[in-house]
Protein backbone atom coordinates (compact mmCIF):
# COMPACT_ATOMS: atom_id res chain seq x y z
CA UNK A 1 0.00 0.00 0.00
CA UNK A 2 3.21 2.12 0.93
CA UNK A 3 4.91 1.29 -2.14
CA UNK A 4 1.32 2.39 -4.35
CA UNK A 5 0.88 5.60 -2.49
CA UNK A 6 4.74 6.73 -3.02
CA UNK A 7 4.64 5.50 -6.81
CA UNK A 8 1.00 7.93 -7.32
CA UNK A 9 2.96 10.74 -5.19
CA UNK A 10 6.13 10.26 -7.82
CA UNK A 11 3.57 10.53 -10.77
CA UNK A 12 0.50 12.56 -10.28
CA UNK A 13 1.62 16.34 -12.20
CA UNK A 14 4.96 14.77 -11.98
CA UNK A 15 7.08 16.39 -14.61
CA UNK A 16 10.85 15.00 -14.33
CA UNK A 17 12.40 14.07 -10.63
CA UNK A 18 16.26 14.77 -10.17
CA UNK A 19 18.75 13.04 -9.51
CA UNK A 20 15.89 9.98 -10.83
CA UNK A 21 12.35 8.79 -9.83
CA UNK A 22 14.22 5.62 -8.55
CA UNK A 23 16.78 7.10 -6.28
CA UNK A 24 13.97 9.09 -4.62
CA UNK A 25 11.41 6.15 -4.21
CA UNK A 26 14.20 4.28 -2.77
CA UNK A 27 14.91 7.03 -0.12
CA UNK A 28 11.05 7.63 0.57
CA UNK A 29 10.87 3.61 0.75
CA UNK A 30 13.75 3.40 3.36
CA UNK A 31 11.72 5.58 5.93
CA UNK A 32 13.69 8.46 6.40
CA UNK A 33 12.22 11.80 7.40
CA UNK A 34 12.72 14.60 4.56
CA UNK A 35 13.04 18.49 4.46
CA UNK A 36 10.60 19.05 1.62
CA UNK A 37 9.65 22.55 0.34
CA UNK A 38 7.65 24.50 -2.16
CA UNK A 39 9.19 28.65 -2.70
CA UNK A 40 6.79 31.39 -4.25
CA UNK A 41 7.38 35.07 -4.78
CA UNK A 42 4.91 37.29 -4.09
CA UNK A 43 4.94 39.62 -6.93
CA UNK A 44 1.18 39.93 -6.76
CA UNK A 45 -1.56 39.78 -3.94
CA UNK A 46 -3.01 36.00 -5.07
CA UNK A 47 -1.62 32.49 -5.77
CA UNK A 48 -3.89 30.80 -8.08
CA UNK A 49 -4.84 27.26 -9.22
CA UNK A 50 -1.54 26.74 -11.09
CA UNK A 51 0.52 27.50 -7.82
CA UNK A 52 -2.02 24.94 -5.63
CA UNK A 53 -0.58 21.62 -7.90
CA UNK A 54 2.74 22.18 -5.85
CA UNK A 55 1.11 22.38 -2.59
CA UNK A 56 -0.90 19.76 -3.31
CA UNK A 57 1.88 17.67 -4.21
CA UNK A 58 3.43 19.21 -0.78
CA UNK A 59 0.67 18.28 1.12
CA UNK A 60 0.80 14.78 0.21
CA UNK A 61 4.83 13.95 1.40
CA UNK A 62 2.92 16.21 4.88
CA UNK A 63 0.75 13.24 5.12
CA UNK A 64 3.47 10.66 4.81
CA UNK A 65 5.22 12.31 7.98
CA UNK A 66 7.75 14.36 6.52
CA UNK A 67 8.45 18.10 7.24
CA UNK A 68 7.22 20.31 5.06
CA UNK A 69 8.33 24.28 4.39
CA UNK A 70 6.36 26.42 2.74
CA UNK A 71 8.90 29.25 1.77
CA UNK A 72 7.74 32.82 0.45
CA UNK A 73 10.40 34.58 -1.38
CA UNK A 74 10.10 38.17 0.20
CA UNK A 75 13.52 39.02 -0.73
CA UNK A 76 13.79 37.12 -4.08
CA UNK A 77 10.63 38.88 -5.10
CA UNK A 78 12.52 42.54 -5.01
CA UNK A 79 15.15 41.00 -7.49
CA UNK A 80 12.78 39.36 -9.93
CA UNK A 81 12.81 35.95 -11.81
CA UNK A 82 14.26 35.90 -15.43
CA UNK A 83 12.26 32.45 -15.53
CA UNK A 84 10.31 32.20 -19.38
CA UNK A 85 10.24 36.31 -19.39
CA UNK A 86 10.57 37.78 -22.73
CA UNK A 87 11.85 41.10 -20.50
CA UNK A 88 13.59 42.05 -18.00
CA UNK A 89 10.81 41.83 -15.23
CA UNK A 90 9.89 45.00 -13.06
CA UNK A 91 11.53 44.76 -9.49
CA UNK A 92 9.40 45.43 -6.50
CA UNK A 93 9.75 47.57 -3.84
CA UNK A 94 9.50 46.05 -0.10
CA UNK A 95 6.20 47.95 0.24
CA UNK A 96 4.61 46.14 -2.66
CA UNK A 97 6.00 42.84 -1.36
CA UNK A 98 4.45 43.83 1.84
CA UNK A 99 0.84 44.75 0.40
CA UNK A 100 0.93 41.01 -1.36
CA UNK A 101 2.02 38.88 1.35
CA UNK A 102 -1.16 40.02 3.80
CA UNK A 103 -3.18 37.07 2.86
CA UNK A 104 -0.49 34.50 1.14
CA UNK A 105 -0.91 32.53 4.42
CA UNK A 106 -4.42 32.29 4.69
CA UNK A 107 -4.62 31.46 0.86
CA UNK A 108 -2.45 28.53 1.24
CA UNK A 109 -3.14 27.27 4.30
CA UNK A 110 -6.43 26.08 2.31
CA UNK A 111 -4.45 23.11 0.95
CA UNK A 112 -2.10 22.93 3.32
CA UNK A 113 -2.38 22.35 7.34
CA UNK A 114 -0.52 25.08 9.53
CA UNK A 115 -1.97 24.13 12.56
CA UNK A 116 -1.14 20.50 12.35
CA UNK A 117 -0.13 19.92 15.81
CA UNK A 118 1.63 16.23 15.47
CA UNK A 119 3.64 17.42 12.31
CA UNK A 120 4.38 21.34 12.07
CA UNK A 121 4.34 23.62 8.88
CA UNK A 122 7.33 25.66 8.67
CA UNK A 123 6.45 28.79 7.15
CA UNK A 124 9.50 31.20 6.74
CA UNK A 125 11.06 33.92 4.64
CA UNK A 126 13.65 34.13 2.30
CA UNK A 127 14.88 37.28 3.50
CA UNK A 128 15.76 35.83 6.96
CA UNK A 129 18.58 34.82 5.20
CA UNK A 130 19.32 36.86 1.93
CA UNK A 131 19.00 40.16 3.42
CA UNK A 132 22.20 39.74 5.38
CA UNK A 133 23.86 37.89 3.07
CA UNK A 134 27.58 39.60 2.93
CA UNK A 135 29.43 40.08 -0.09
CA UNK A 136 32.43 37.54 0.53
CA UNK A 137 29.69 34.89 0.59
CA UNK A 138 27.69 35.92 -2.33
CA UNK A 139 31.14 36.10 -3.95
CA UNK A 140 31.90 32.32 -3.57
CA UNK A 141 28.08 31.57 -3.72
CA UNK A 142 28.60 32.62 -7.47
CA UNK A 143 32.16 31.09 -8.26
CA UNK A 144 29.83 28.00 -8.15
CA UNK A 145 28.68 29.16 -11.84
CA UNK A 146 29.77 29.88 -14.82
CA UNK A 147 28.71 32.84 -17.54
CA UNK A 148 28.55 30.29 -19.81
CA UNK A 149 26.09 28.36 -17.59
CA UNK A 150 24.00 31.19 -17.67
CA UNK A 151 23.78 32.24 -20.87
CA UNK A 152 23.01 28.56 -21.69
CA UNK A 153 19.07 29.62 -20.44
CA UNK A 154 16.73 29.82 -23.66
CA UNK A 155 15.32 33.21 -21.89
CA UNK A 156 18.63 34.63 -21.57
CA UNK A 157 19.80 33.32 -25.11
CA UNK A 158 16.59 34.60 -27.02
CA UNK A 159 16.80 37.67 -25.14
CA UNK A 160 20.59 38.26 -26.95
CA UNK A 161 19.60 37.45 -29.53
CA UNK A 162 16.88 39.61 -30.08
CA UNK A 163 18.79 42.22 -28.55
CA UNK A 164 17.15 42.90 -25.84
CA UNK A 165 18.51 44.09 -22.34
CA UNK A 166 20.25 41.42 -19.99
CA UNK A 167 20.86 42.75 -16.63
CA UNK A 168 23.91 41.40 -14.08
CA UNK A 169 21.24 41.51 -11.22
CA UNK A 170 19.06 38.79 -13.42
CA UNK A 171 21.90 36.54 -13.08
CA UNK A 172 21.47 36.82 -9.38
CA UNK A 173 18.11 35.46 -8.72
CA UNK A 174 18.74 31.37 -9.51
CA UNK A 175 21.88 32.27 -7.28
CA UNK A 176 19.53 33.21 -4.52
CA UNK A 177 16.73 30.83 -4.69
CA UNK A 178 19.48 28.11 -4.92
CA UNK A 179 20.55 29.23 -1.95
CA UNK A 180 17.07 29.14 -0.10
CA UNK A 181 17.68 25.34 -0.51
CA UNK A 182 21.20 25.49 1.73
CA UNK A 183 19.33 27.93 4.20
CA UNK A 184 16.41 25.36 5.00
CA UNK A 185 18.51 22.42 5.18
CA UNK A 186 16.60 21.11 1.95
CA UNK A 187 16.07 17.68 1.03
CA UNK A 188 13.65 18.13 -2.01
CA UNK A 189 12.39 21.08 -3.85
CA UNK A 190 9.04 21.16 -5.90
CA UNK A 191 7.94 23.79 -7.96
CA UNK A 192 6.79 24.00 -11.63
CA UNK A 193 8.99 22.95 -14.92
CA UNK A 194 10.03 26.81 -15.39
CA UNK A 195 11.69 26.67 -12.18
CA UNK A 196 13.93 23.79 -13.40
CA UNK A 197 17.13 25.98 -13.84
CA UNK A 198 16.77 27.39 -10.46
CA UNK A 199 16.38 24.58 -8.33
CA UNK A 200 19.45 22.74 -10.07
CA UNK A 201 21.45 25.87 -9.25
CA UNK A 202 20.12 24.65 -5.35
CA UNK A 203 21.24 21.55 -5.80
CA UNK A 204 24.60 22.12 -6.73
CA UNK A 205 24.39 24.81 -3.34
CA UNK A 206 23.25 22.23 -1.25
CA UNK A 207 25.69 19.40 -2.63
CA UNK A 208 28.92 22.30 -2.14
CA UNK A 209 27.75 23.46 1.39
CA UNK A 210 26.12 20.68 3.05
CA UNK A 211 27.46 17.61 1.10
CA UNK A 212 24.46 15.73 0.43
CA UNK A 213 21.82 14.91 -2.09
CA UNK A 214 18.95 17.55 -3.04
CA UNK A 215 16.22 15.67 -4.80
CA UNK A 216 14.24 17.85 -6.90
CA UNK A 217 10.72 17.47 -8.51
CA UNK A 218 9.42 19.61 -11.17
CA UNK A 219 5.62 19.90 -11.67
CA UNK A 220 3.62 19.82 -14.88
CA UNK A 221 2.69 23.55 -15.92
CA UNK A 222 -1.31 23.60 -16.47
CA UNK A 223 -1.08 24.61 -20.26
CA UNK A 224 -3.74 24.53 -23.09
CA UNK A 225 -2.50 21.35 -25.37
CA UNK A 226 -3.56 22.71 -28.51
CA UNK A 227 -1.74 26.50 -28.61
CA UNK A 228 0.67 25.80 -25.82
CA UNK A 229 -0.66 28.75 -23.79
CA UNK A 230 -0.26 29.31 -20.39
CA UNK A 231 -3.95 29.54 -18.14
CA UNK A 232 -2.29 30.73 -15.09
CA UNK A 233 -0.10 33.55 -14.91
CA UNK A 234 0.69 36.18 -12.67
CA UNK A 235 3.03 38.51 -14.89
CA UNK A 236 0.08 38.20 -17.78
CA UNK A 237 -2.54 38.58 -15.12
CA UNK A 238 -4.39 35.83 -16.02
CA UNK A 239 -5.12 32.82 -13.43
CA UNK A 240 -7.68 31.20 -10.76
CA UNK A 241 -7.13 33.26 -7.93
CA UNK A 242 -7.38 31.00 -5.00
CA UNK A 243 -8.95 34.59 -3.39
CA UNK A 244 -11.87 34.16 -5.96
CA UNK A 245 -15.10 34.16 -4.75
CA UNK A 246 -17.24 30.83 -5.11
CA UNK A 247 -18.88 32.42 -8.11
CA UNK A 248 -16.17 33.63 -9.67
CA UNK A 249 -13.57 30.68 -9.28
CA UNK A 250 -16.91 28.02 -10.93
CA UNK A 251 -17.51 30.77 -13.80
CA UNK A 252 -13.61 30.57 -14.17
CA UNK A 253 -12.77 27.14 -14.52
CA UNK A 254 -16.37 26.64 -16.83
CA UNK A 255 -14.51 28.94 -18.72
CA UNK A 256 -11.17 27.27 -19.66
CA UNK A 257 -10.91 25.19 -22.82
CA UNK A 258 -12.05 21.70 -22.56
CA UNK A 259 -9.12 19.90 -23.59
CA UNK A 260 -7.98 21.45 -20.12
CA UNK A 261 -10.53 19.42 -18.16
CA UNK A 262 -8.54 15.85 -17.28
CA UNK A 263 -5.11 17.72 -17.02
CA UNK A 264 -7.56 20.40 -14.59
CA UNK A 265 -8.81 17.43 -12.53
CA UNK A 266 -5.58 15.85 -12.24
CA UNK A 267 -3.19 19.07 -11.07
CA UNK A 268 -5.54 20.64 -9.31
CA UNK A 269 -8.08 18.57 -7.28
CA UNK A 270 -7.56 15.31 -5.11
CA UNK A 271 -9.99 13.47 -7.16
CA UNK A 272 -8.48 9.89 -7.24
CA UNK A 273 -6.59 8.87 -10.04
CA UNK A 274 -8.88 6.12 -10.63
CA UNK A 275 -12.33 8.07 -11.09
CA UNK A 276 -9.64 10.60 -13.23
CA UNK A 277 -9.54 7.56 -15.63
CA UNK A 278 -13.07 7.21 -15.59
CA UNK A 279 -13.61 10.52 -16.61
CA UNK A 280 -10.76 10.74 -19.34
CA UNK A 281 -12.94 7.59 -20.67
CA UNK A 282 -16.29 9.27 -20.51
CA UNK A 283 -14.99 12.22 -22.75
CA UNK A 284 -13.06 9.86 -25.22
CA UNK A 285 -16.60 8.29 -25.54
CA UNK A 286 -18.24 12.09 -26.26
CA UNK A 287 -19.05 12.38 -23.02
CA UNK A 288 -20.26 15.80 -23.01
CA UNK A 289 -17.10 18.34 -21.80
CA UNK A 290 -19.58 20.69 -20.44
CA UNK A 291 -21.49 18.58 -17.95
CA UNK A 292 -17.65 17.12 -17.04
CA UNK A 293 -16.21 20.81 -16.69
CA UNK A 294 -19.34 21.24 -13.83
CA UNK A 295 -17.94 18.32 -11.82
CA UNK A 296 -14.48 20.28 -12.05
CA UNK A 297 -15.75 23.34 -11.28
CA UNK A 298 -17.70 21.88 -8.22
CA UNK A 299 -14.27 19.89 -6.83
CA UNK A 300 -12.37 22.91 -6.78
CA UNK A 301 -14.78 25.43 -5.37
CA UNK A 302 -15.49 22.59 -2.75
CA UNK A 303 -11.52 22.43 -2.14
CA UNK A 304 -11.08 26.15 -1.12
CA UNK A 305 -14.90 27.18 -0.01
CA UNK A 306 -16.94 23.89 1.32
CA UNK A 307 -19.80 22.23 0.00
CA UNK A 308 -22.61 24.95 1.10
CA UNK A 309 -20.75 27.52 -1.29
CA UNK A 310 -19.77 24.87 -3.74
CA UNK A 311 -23.26 24.51 -4.07
CA UNK A 312 -24.62 28.16 -4.24
CA UNK A 313 -21.92 28.47 -6.98
CA UNK A 314 -23.13 25.55 -8.92
CA UNK A 315 -27.02 26.64 -8.68
CA UNK A 316 -25.67 30.49 -9.58
CA UNK A 317 -23.68 29.15 -12.47
CA UNK A 318 -26.96 27.45 -13.88
CA UNK A 319 -29.23 30.23 -13.16
CA UNK A 320 -27.20 32.98 -15.02
CA UNK A 321 -25.47 31.44 -17.30
CA UNK A 322 -27.17 27.97 -18.44
CA UNK A 323 -30.05 30.36 -18.52
CA UNK A 324 -28.95 33.67 -19.23
CA UNK A 325 -30.65 35.57 -16.19
CA UNK A 326 -29.18 37.86 -14.43
CA UNK A 327 -28.83 36.93 -10.84
CA UNK A 328 -30.75 38.48 -8.11
CA UNK A 329 -27.51 38.93 -5.96
CA UNK A 330 -24.35 40.58 -7.20
CA UNK A 331 -21.10 42.15 -5.91
CA UNK A 332 -22.15 45.62 -4.62
CA UNK A 333 -19.43 48.25 -3.91
CA UNK A 334 -20.51 52.05 -2.90
CA UNK A 335 -18.53 54.90 -4.95
CA UNK A 336 -18.71 58.31 -4.72
CA UNK A 337 -20.40 60.82 -7.05
CA UNK A 338 -18.06 61.22 -10.27
CA UNK A 339 -15.32 58.04 -9.87
CA UNK A 340 -14.43 56.38 -12.53
CA UNK A 341 -15.76 53.03 -12.82
CA UNK A 342 -12.77 51.32 -13.80
CA UNK A 343 -11.01 52.89 -10.82
CA UNK A 344 -13.60 51.60 -8.60
CA UNK A 345 -13.49 48.50 -9.80
CA UNK A 346 -9.54 47.93 -9.51
CA UNK A 347 -9.90 49.53 -5.83
CA UNK A 348 -12.68 46.88 -4.83
CA UNK A 349 -10.10 44.03 -6.52
CA UNK A 350 -12.63 42.89 -8.54
CA UNK A 351 -9.87 43.54 -11.78
CA UNK A 352 -6.54 43.30 -11.08
CA UNK A 353 -5.57 46.74 -13.18
CA UNK A 354 -6.44 49.59 -15.04
CA UNK A 355 -4.35 48.01 -18.05
CA UNK A 356 -7.01 45.05 -17.64
CA UNK A 357 -10.03 47.46 -17.67
CA UNK A 358 -8.38 49.12 -20.69
CA UNK A 359 -8.47 46.18 -22.34
CA UNK A 360 -11.82 44.79 -21.10
CA UNK A 361 -13.68 47.72 -22.38
CA UNK A 362 -11.70 47.97 -25.72
CA UNK A 363 -12.80 44.54 -26.27
CA UNK A 364 -16.34 45.03 -25.88
CA UNK A 365 -16.19 42.99 -23.02
CA UNK A 366 -18.10 45.37 -20.70
CA UNK A 367 -21.87 45.51 -20.69
CA UNK A 368 -24.31 48.42 -19.07
CA UNK A 369 -27.18 45.83 -17.62
CA UNK A 370 -29.27 49.41 -17.12
CA UNK A 371 -29.52 49.78 -20.81
CA UNK A 372 -28.28 46.73 -22.53
CA UNK A 373 -24.96 48.68 -24.07
CA UNK A 374 -21.87 47.89 -24.33
CA UNK A 375 -19.49 50.48 -21.88
CA UNK A 376 -17.14 51.59 -24.80
CA UNK A 377 -15.41 54.72 -22.84
CA UNK A 378 -12.88 54.07 -20.51
CA UNK A 379 -13.46 56.79 -18.70
CA UNK A 380 -16.80 56.35 -17.60
CA UNK A 381 -17.56 58.07 -14.45
CA UNK A 382 -20.11 56.91 -11.56
CA UNK A 383 -23.21 59.23 -11.54
CA UNK A 384 -26.52 59.66 -9.26
CA UNK A 385 -27.95 56.49 -10.13
CA UNK A 386 -27.45 52.88 -9.61
CA UNK A 387 -25.06 51.32 -11.98
CA UNK A 388 -25.18 47.69 -13.18
CA UNK A 389 -23.01 45.90 -15.28
CA UNK A 390 -21.45 42.60 -16.30
CA UNK A 391 -17.96 41.95 -17.30
CA UNK A 392 -17.06 39.26 -19.31
CA UNK A 393 -18.76 36.36 -19.26
CA UNK A 394 -18.98 35.58 -15.37
CA UNK A 395 -18.86 39.07 -13.24
CA UNK A 396 -21.63 41.23 -12.30
CA UNK A 397 -21.36 44.35 -9.98
CA UNK A 398 -23.65 46.56 -8.81
CA UNK A 399 -22.21 50.10 -8.12
CA UNK A 400 -23.87 52.22 -5.75
CA UNK A 401 -23.43 56.04 -4.99
CA UNK A 402 -21.24 56.27 -1.73
CA UNK A 403 -24.46 57.92 0.30
CA UNK A 404 -26.81 55.15 -1.04
CA UNK A 405 -29.32 57.45 -2.82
Amino acid sequence: MQDEKIDEILSRSVDTIYPSKEALKEVLLSGKKLRVYVGIDPTSDYVHLGHSTNYILLKRFHELGHTVIVLVGDFTATIGDPSDKSAVRIQLTEDDVRKNLETFKEQIGKVIDFYDEKNPVEFRFNSDWLAVLDLKKLTDIASSFTVQRMIERDVFRRRMKEGKPLYVHEFFYPLMQGYDSVALDADLEIGGTDQTFNMLAGRDLVKKYLNKEKFVITTTLLENPKTGEKLMSKSLDTGISLKSVPEDMYGRVMALPDETIVQCFIDCTTVPMADVEEIKKELAEGGNPRDIKMQLARNIVLMYHGEDMANKAEEYFIKTFSRKETPEHMQEIRVPVGVLVGDALVSAKIIPSKSEWRRLVEGGGVHNLSNGSTITDINTAETKKPLEIKIGKRTFVRILPSDGK
